[in-house]
């Protein structure tokens, strides 16, 4: 049974002697109390840790499930990845008091990422909406005002290419069949896979479609070469993965389930690779981005198109969150498919509500939020609904946006967009490096969890 905490930890005796020593241990001294403060969140994250115990090896090391909080606080706070966090935390006596380790062994970075990857995104909704709860009953933070705004948060993919997904479909199956011809597969035998092959016609795609003058003729003969290569490829998987289920159910040894549905995910990724590169290069169709795949890897990926200056392709996700004047974001809603946004009004006004029991005084936003029937609906209750509307404005419009009360709601609003700069900057929101849809959005509600536990520490 996995410790919930840790009941007695070591006394600390080792004081900083420098300044900026004591504003790092003060920082996680707070930090800590806060997390002392709130029992509901370690009782949330140990819900999900516990279901993990049944199938740890006997006579292990199982960590509290305090420890492995704080050491996703410490990775969020510090900036690293997982192996860097184990490293620093197990160099670092202050942090390995904060985690609550002291003189204990350390866990090692696998751990740590089985276990981070175990707290549900779910659960980090909870988790934020009870700090949000804490933080109004200490009357840090009111309900006035709200202001809310969309941002992107891009996942860990190469830029897209037909033959760029192509090779990574053949070589990411190749390395799964290699390991099927240890398990004795025999349709594997004397097979071999010429992954130089598949990159040099990939690499003679990439110089040909940069030189001037080429033709679609030279272009179309080396795709259906390609193409061809991982179709040969995507057949033998599906046969393989066949053969291991067969395997499985027919005798007690061989086989390996696992890898089985790997191959058939894969050979599944690979054929909407294939369809999309035929219908794009071989018949000239324009394929809509709903369906098309971005990434082999992570094949939730969207491509967001938002025309900022310098970046006007983003792959990744939506995100919303909505943030009172004291800066603590009161919410936020992770989209695996991207809004309107003047839809995501009403949302996130209801959960104001339920978080403060009434409407703010004033909600802010930029114009990707207006719609005119929404607004007026909304000024019939809201004294001040600062939401600018695009394109050409009547003479009411311009009166209306032109209102001192109007403009420096807007100029509220306007600090929405430091909150998303520090997201990305320092609470590591710029990209995930997490993989799969259901960590991506454990990450996200991660660092919005740190940033306000941040916040908090400094009122």
């Amino acid at each position: 049974m996995r410790a919930k905490t840790i009941l007695q930890p070591e006394l600390y005796f080792d004081p900083p002697s420098l300044k900026i020593t004591e504003e790092f241990y003060s920082k996680y001294e707070r930090i800590s109390q806060l997390l002392d403060d709130n029992p509901g969140v370690l009782d949330l994250v140990h819900g999900d840790l516990q279901s993990l115990a049944e199938f740890e090896a006997p006579g292990r090391a199982r960590y509290a499930s305090d420890t492995v909080l704080r050491l996703a606080i410490c990775q969020v706070v510090e900036g690293l990845s997982l192996r860097g966090t184990i490293v620093r935390v197990d160099t670092c006596t202050a942090l390995r008091h904060f985690v609550r380790v002291d003189a204990s062994t350390m866990m090692d970075y696998s751990t740590f990422c089985r276990l981070r990857n175990a707290i549900q995104p779910e659960t980090w909704q909870k988790i934020n909406r009870l700090l949000a709860e804490y933080a109004v009953e200490q009357g840090t933070i009111r309900g006035e005002a709200l202001r809310l705004d969309t941002t992107a948060v891009e996942t860990n993919i190469h830029w897209p290419t037909d033959s760029s997904l192509l090779v990574d479909v053949y070589r990411t199956i190749k390395c799964d069949l290699d390991r099927a011809r240890r398990l004795g597969v025999r349709l594997l035998v004397g097979r071999r896979f010429h992954l130089d092959t598949v990159r040099k016609l990939a690499l003679r795609i990439v110089r040909k479609s940069g030189r001037k003058g080429s033709t679609a003729k030279g272009l179309k003969s080396l795709y259906r070469r390609l193409i061809r290569q991982i179709e040969e490829i995507l057949a033998t998987a599906g046969a393989v993965a066949g053969w291991l289920r067969d395997r499985r159910t027919s005798c007690s040894e061989g086989g390996d389930s696992s890898l089985a549905e790997r191959l058939l995910d894969l050979e599944r990724l690979g054929r909407q690779v294939v369809s999309q590169a035929r219908r794009r290069v071989l018949v000239g169709e324009s394929v809509p981005n709903d369906e098309k795949l971005f990434s082999v890897f992570e094949p939730h990926t969207e491509l967001l198109i938002r025309g900022k200056a310098g970046k006007s392709v983003e792959f990744g996700h939506m995100i919303q969150i909505q943030q009172v004047k004291e800066k603590f974001i009161t919410d936020y809603a992770v989209f695996d498919r991207r809004p309107a946004e003047p839809a995501l009004l009403a949302p996130a006004l209801a959960s104001h509500r339920a978080l403060f029991g009434r409407d703010p005084v004033s909600v802010a936003a930029d114009k990707g939020y207006f719609e005119g029937a929404t607004v007026a609906n909304l000024e019939t209750r809201i004294p001040t609904v600062s939401i600018a509307k695009k394109g050409k404005r009547s003479a009411a419009e311009i009166e209306r946006e032109h209102d001192p009360i109007f403009r420096h709601a807007q100029r509220f609003r306007a600090g929405v967009e430091g909150t998303i700069s520090f997201l990305k900057r320092v609470m590591g929101l710029s990209r995930c490096y997490a993989k799969g849809w259901t960590h991506f959005q454990s990450t996200v509600g991660t660092g919005i969890f740190v940033h306000n536990l941040l916040l908090l520490t400094r009122c």
